[in-house]
C-alpha cells in the first residue's frame, strides 16, 4: 500500500478527522478541506491517489456537482474519486442500485455512512491500486 496520499473533502470536521486517523493508521497520508472550492485549490497543488467526497455539503448536494466538475477536469490529474455520505440518513433519499453514472454521478466508488472500517479500507485500496481495479479488470 505504501504512503499513497488521499485528499478528503467533507463538511463534517469530526466525521474527516475520524477518518483521517483510520486510513492514517492504514499507512496513507490524508490531507482534508472541508469545501469543494479548497479541494481544488488542493488538486492543484498536490498529488492524490484517490478524493473522498461527500454529497451534502454547503447549501445541499455540492458534493455531486463537485464530483461532476472534477471528472470534467482537463487541465489537472483527477484521481479516482470514492463518494462517502450519509445522503440516506440526511435527506431519507437512497440510490437504487449502483450509484455510479458517468453523466450524473461520475465517482469510483460509492459508500454510505456509517461505513464498517474493513469496508472502507478494502474500497480505497481498490481505487489507489490502479484503473484495472477501478475498472474491475482485475
Amino acid at each position: 500500500m505504501g504512503s499513497k496520499s488521499i485528499l478528503m473533502i467533507d463538511d463534517d470536521p469530526d466525521f474527516a478527522n475520524a477518518i483521517r486517523l483510520l486510513l492514517e493508521s492504514a499507512g496513507y497520508r490524508v490531507e482534508v478541506v472541508h469545501n469543494p472550492k479548497d479541494g481544488f485549490a488542493a488538486l492543484e497543488k498536490g498529488t492524490f491517489a484517490l478524493v473522498i467526497l461527500d454529497v451534502m455539503m454547503g447549501r445541499g448536494a455540492e458534493g455531486i456537482i463537485a464530483a461532476r466538475k472534477l471528472k470534467k477536469q482537463k487541465d489537472l490529474k483527477i484521481p479516482p474519486i470514492l463518494m462517502l455520505t450519509g445522503i440516506r440518513e440526511q435527506t431519507g433519499f437512497f440510490f437504487v442500485g449502483d450509484p455510479k453514472h458517468d453523466t450524473y454521478l461520475p465517482v469510483d466508488g460509492f459508500l454510505e455512512k456509517p461505513v464498517e472500517k474493513p469496508i472502507l479500507l478494502a474500497e480505497v485500496e481498490r481505487l489507489v491500486s490502479g484503473p484495472e481495479k477501478v475498472e474491475g479488470k482485475e
